[in-house]
């Protein structure tokens, strides 16, 4: 259920709970590949913009690359993640799972694969 907080920013179950799964994934990374530090972070502009959704960015300044996920209103069960590059915009194509499929796991798995 989508709410206002006191600031008037949305929040809402889902994005906490992927808030929550990036911090387990990004602990664990960062642990296991200490010389890599990706940024995470979660972006309202979408929605400041008209469109309901959500994003996540998870950036690796190192090699400029970048996980870029979303979280639309209108499916609320399901993950749109795609991989791609801090300078460029993203294109039209994203991989779309259940929201249950993201996992500490599969998260952790993105990040390396993509990262290391």
């Amino acid at each position: 259920m989508r709410q206002r907080d006191e600031n008037g920013i949305v929040t809402d179950e889902k994005l906490k709970t992927l808030c929550d799964i990036a911090t387990e994934a990004h602990t664990r990374f960062q642990r296991d590949f200490k010389d890599i530090n990706p940024i995470v972070g979660v972006s309202q502009h979408m929605r400041k913009n008209g469109v309901p959704a959500d994003a996540m960015t998870i950036e690796c300044l190192g090699n400029q690359k970048r996980i870029l996920l979303v979280l639309h209103d209108q499916a609320p069960d399901i993950v749109s993640y795609q991989l791609t590059y801090k300078d460029q915009d993203p294109g039209k194509a994203f991989t779309r799972i259940h929201f249950e499929e993201m996992t500490e796991e599969k998260m952790y798995a993105l990040m390396k694969d993509y990262f290391v």
